[in-house]
C-alpha cells in the first residue's frame, strides 16, 4: 500500500510555520501517524495469511522500517509525501484476495481515525494544561483525520482505490481498474491546482468531511 501524508495546504512546511516546538510537534505527529497507519496494513495482511509484511520486517511499530526517505524530504519541502509502501501477496488471503485487498486497505485510514479518536478522548477529559500541549492535541487528530480522508479517494495508489475495487461487483470494478494507471496523474494535479491554478480542488473535497469529522470529535 502507498500512502501520501498531505498537509492541509501544499505550501511547503519549511515555510509554513517557524516555531521550532510547533515544527518538532508537527513532524512528530506524522512520524507516528504514519508508522501506526503502515503497520496497520501489514497487521491485517497477516491476519489474513499472507506472510510477506512480516517478511519484509514491517509488522511492527518502528518508525525505521515505515518511513521513505525522498518522501520524508518532500513532505518537508513541498507540503506532501509518503511512506514506503506496504506489499502483500492477495494469492496468500484466506477467503476473497478482493475482498482481502479491501481489508488490508482499509485499516491504514481505520487505524488513523483510532488515532485521532484516542487524541481527542484525551483533549476531551482535560488533560490538555497549556497552549503547546493543546496545539499537539488538536494538530494530532486534525492531522489524522486528513490523513484517513486523503487515503479514502478512491484514486489509485491510494488506499481507497483498492477498497472500491474490493467492494465494487467485479463487472464496476473491473471499468475502474482499467483507468488506474491514470491515477497518479489524477493525483498529482489534485494535490498542485491550488499552487498552479489557484483553485483548491482538494480542500473543497477534504475541507467539508474534515471539519465535521474535527468537530464531532472535539466538541
Amino acid at each position: 500500500m502507498t500512502d501520501i501524508i498531505p498537509t492541509q495546504s501544499t505550501k511547503p512546511m519549511l515555510l509554513d510555520n517557524f516555531d521550532p516546538i510547533l515544527y518538532l510537534s508537527r513532524i512528530i505527529i506524522l512520524i507516528l501517524a504514519i508508522s501506526v497507519h503502515e503497520f496497520a496494513h501489514a497487521l491485517v495482511a497477516d491476519w489474513l495469511g499472507d506472510p510477506t509484511p512480516r517478511s519484509q520486517g514491517r509488522l511492527t511499530l518502528d518508525p525505521r522500517r515505515h518511513l521513505d526517505a525522498f518522501g520524508s524530504i518532500m513532505f518537508l519541502i513541498a507540503g506532501f509525501g509518503w511512506g514506503k509502501p506496504v506489499y502483500v501477496d492477495p494469492r496468500n488471503f484466506r477467503g476473497d484476495s478482493r475482498t482481502g485487498m479491501a481489508l488490508v486497505a482499509a485499516a491504514g485510514p481505520v487505524s488513523n481515525l483510532l488515532l485521532a479518536y484516542v487524541g481527542s478522548f484525551i483533549y476531551r477529559i482535560g488533560l490538555v494544561q497549556t497552549e503547546s500541549s493543546y496545539y499537539f492535541l488538536v494538530s494530532f487528530v486534525s492531522l489524522n483525520i486528513l490523513l484517513m480522508l486523503f487515503n479514502l479517494l478512491p484514486i489509485a495508489p491510494l488506499d481507497g482505490y483498492q477498497v472500491t475495487v474490493g467492494l465494487l461487483p467485479y463487472e464496476l470494478a473491473s471499468v475502474i481498474a482499467r483507468y488506474q494507471g491514470q491515477g497518479p496523474i489524477i493525483l498529482m494535479l489534485l494535490i498542485v491546482a491550488g499552487s498552479i491554478f489557484q483553485f483548491n480542488l482538494l480542500g473543497l473535497i477534504l475541507g467539508p468531511p474534515h471539519q465535521l469529522v474535527l468537530g464531532l470529535l472535539l466538541n
